[in-house]
């Protein structure tokens, strides 16, 4: 064999030595390959807040009637944690006056009222009777400070769904017109909380 013979042999073995290097290779790996589609976060549930006047067992609010200022404290004896559907749910209110032009005349509280608004996951529930305190002494209840008139009331079972109340309050005060006269002046007031009910 000659030289020139040995030497094209070698150049086609190396070129063939090549072609299956080559082939071995194949595609690069990141070819022919799609992005994978980024993950959908998912919705987060939402949490709704729900008022509670009585978060820390009570409260007091300022509210006024005419030249009456109100001074009402709300509190309940039962741990909200209790607050159930079920339960009897006690609200005390301590309610006291004074006047803006003070001569001596004294404030009584002649009808207190409570309306109950009871509310589920979708809208309002059945809401238990009105609760009245109407006095049956004339003029009515002293309630000028340092006097106050108390009361408790009782709100018993609700829908078993209910998810707060909202209890609205509405005062009805004599304000005498002098310190001595049997004549007076009718004054009302209306306040309201909300408290949560425990699932």
């Amino acid at each position: 064999m000659t030289t020139s013979t040995r030497t094209r042999l070698a150049a086609l073995a190396c070129a063939a030595g090549l072609t299956i290097t080559l082939s071995a290779c194949g595609q690069a790996p990141w070819a022919g390959l799609e992005a994978s589609p980024s993950a959908t976060p998912k919705t987060k549930a939402t949490i709704t807040a729900i008022e509670n006047d009585l978060a820390t067992g009570s409260t007091r609010h300022q509210i006024t009637a005419g030249d009456a200022a109100l001074t009402v404290d709300y509190s309940s004896s039962l741990n909200m944690g209790e607050w159930t559907a079920a339960a009897n749910k006690p609200v005390s209110l301590s309610l006291s006056a004074t006047l803006g032009t003070d001569d001596g005349q004294d404030v009584f509280l002649s009808k207190m009222t409570v309306i109950t608004a009871v509310t589920g996951p979708t809208g309002a529930l059945e809401p238990p009777a009105p609760f009245v305190d109407q006095t049956t002494m004339a003029p009515g209840y002293l309630m000028k400070a340092p006097y106050s008139y108390g009361q408790t009331y009782v709100l018993s079972a609700l829908d078993p769904t209910a998810t707060s109340v909202t209890l609205s309050f509405t005062y009805e005060l004599l304000i005498q017109t002098t310190p001595t006269s049997a004549s007076f002046a009718k004054q009302t007031a209306s306040d309201q909380i909300t408290v949560a009910i425990v699932p």
